[in-house]
């Protein structure tokens, strides 16, 4: 069987879904096809927030930005993965895409009001926030049948993000309000994304082929033009006259990948399980150039037994809230604090993978967050509320020697680990890592309390719990180098003839730096935006 089309798009997630509609408003026709039954991916399920500098709704409501703050911000951040051209057209090009989407009605967003970037300390942040978006409510029923054709797993966010601890709220909801939004299937975070996504593309006749994975591209005379691929076991070739965008996603469940690429461990990710590289073997293949593959958009993570994947995976979750609330802090196996438990959790990743030659071994790796009875009785676990009995994978004890006995680590130093940090917590000090002295420490903290104490308080009321702290990633953020045309480049540096890249499949037009919240969506968008333009008017012949 064959197919014919301008332009394939390998992945239909919030990249795969930007580029279809760019090319198909250039003028080209549009073919999207999905490995799973499902579409939306990991962007379905996350947040849903997108970080882009110059926005429109940032600009409407006074705020100021510019390319050059932009600009300067990543470079003060940069270690040299960042390409200058990439990142130029990820600036340029973010807010025009965010643009052309609400134009289409693909998208409606709302400012998060007060998020602050990541890097407050550094030259362009604007810790008043403004670059972060948040998505508005989408009615589900708009979808037909496909509204149970977006990837979900779990309960349904059925809030905007802003209106959760998350994004600065409360997360209350009165109660008829909740019961109208769940007759109507509102929904927001990533399925109100990827809903409007969707259903742009369906209202110009884009529509994604499912349970259909790519094998392998097809290369003529040193161009790509289609794609051979596989849809419940029948062969398809797929011919693309103008080019074959990859936005299939990164390559955080392929263990050998990861093996072989990745800094340090990679152990809890966050992401669906079909996130195995695919569109870089694929790209690897047609002798793409690699970079920036050593990183991930890193994040704490807490792996809870009875979540799990439909393939019988442990599903894991970012812990933000958890570790940033008074009365908690983490230690590793040796009872030791080894790091500002309130930073942004990218970064934290740094923490974790301290490799220790001495003993040829990750020291900080496992890590526990301890937490006493006063956070019990006002915080969250996960989705364990206080007064909620807690499962069998929180371990607790009614001192905190008997909570080291129980966790293997060393008692005395647990002890003195927690005095000290009681002694300053007090106080709303932490002369060691400086916790709470940063306006992002304190955003995910208590907001009840000022200042410092709002990620700050004493652990010294018993019984005493703690949980294993895991380095898990959103995914990962390294593969095929592009250019400022989202053209994947070769071994030399040059184009490959009809073929562009979106997502995580490629190299990160920002590199390792997650600038702030909805970093991942931002450039993602940016990038399916300028790859379905390129594509469309074949930039590379």
């Amino acid at each position: 069987m064959s197919l014919e089309t301008d332009v394939l798009i390998i992945g239909a997630g919030a990249a795969g879904l930007t580029a279809a509609l760019a090319a198909h408003e250039a003028g080209a026709s549009v073919t999207v096809i999905e490995k799973q039954s499902t579409v939306g991916g990991t962007a379905a399920i996350s947040g849903g927030i997108i970080w882009v500098p110059q926005n429109h709704l940032m600009k409407a409501q006074g705020g100021e930005d510019s390319r050059e703050d932009a600009l300067a911000y990543f470079r003060s951040l940069d270690h040299g993965d960042i390409g200058e051209e990439t990142l130029a057209a990820f600036v340029d090009e973010g807010h025009h895409a965010l643009e052309f989407l609400e134009k289409l009605g693909a998208s409606k967003l709302s400012m998060l009001q007060g998020y602050p970037d990541y890097y407050l300390d550094r030259p362009g942040a604007k810790p008043e926030g403004g670059r972060a978006l948040d998505n508005d409510l989408l009615d589900f029923s708009e979808l037909g049948e496909w509204a149970d054709k977006i990837f979900t797993h779990g309960d349904i966010p059925r809030m905007m993000l802003r209106e959760t601890p998350l994004g600065g709220g409360s997360g209350m909801i009165e109660p008829e309000e909740m019961g109208r939004r769940i007759s109507e299937d509102l929904r927001g975070w990533g399925q109100a994304l990827i809903g409007r996504l969707l259903k742009a593309c369906l209202d110009r006749d884009i529509v994604p082929m499912l349970n259909c994975r790519g094998q392998r591209l097809t290369i003529e005379d040193g161009r790509i033009t289609g794609a051979k691929i596989t849809q419940d076991d029948k062969d398809i070739d797929i011919s693309a006259r103008q080019g074959v965008i990859l936005a299939t996603g990164g390559f955080e469940w392929n263990e050998e990948f990861k093996q072989t690429f990745l800094r340090g461990p990679l152990t809890a990710p966050a992401s669906p399980p079909g996130n195995q590289g695919d569109g870089l073997k694929m790209a690897m293949a047609a002798g793409a150039s690699l970079g920036n593959m050593t990183s991930a958009w890193w994040m704490t993570a807490l792996s809870i037994p009875e979540a799990q994947w439909e393939g019988g995976e442990t599903r894991s979750m970012p812990v933000l809230i958890e570790r940033t609330m008074p009365h908690t802090l983490m230690v590793n196996r040796s009872g030791k604090r080894f790091c500002n438990e309130a930073n942004n959790y990218s970064a934290l990743a740094g923490a974790f993978h301290s490799f220790d030659p001495a003993t040829y071994d990750y020291p900080n790796l496992p890590a526990y967050l301890i937490f006493d009875s006063q956070y019990r009785a006002r915080y969250p676990l996960a989705s364990i509320m206080p007064g909620m009995d807690l499962p069998d994978w929180v371990t607790q004890a009614d001192d905190l020697a008997g909570l080291a006995e129980k966790l293997d680590v060393d008692g005395e130093a647990l002890q003195a680990t927690v005095e000290t940090f009681n002694h300053h917590a007090a106080n709303a000090e932490d002369p060691e890592f400086g916790r709470g002295s940063r306006a992002y420490d304190r955003f995910y903290g208590d907001r009840s309390r000022e200042g410092a104490k709002a990620t700050l308080g004493p652990l010294d009321q018993g019984p005493y719990f703690a949980v294993e702290i895991k380095m898990g990633a959103l995914g990962t953020n390294g593969g095929a180098k592009t250019d400022a045309l989202a053209q994947v480049l070769d071994l030399e540096g040059q184009p490959i003839p009809g073929l562009y890249g979106a997502g995580n499949v490629i190299s990160s037009p920002t590199g390792s730096v997650y600038a702030g919240a909805g970093g991942t969506l931002g450039p993602a968008l940016a990038f399916g935006y300028i790859a379905g333009q390129s594509a469309a008017r074949r930039a590379n012949i």
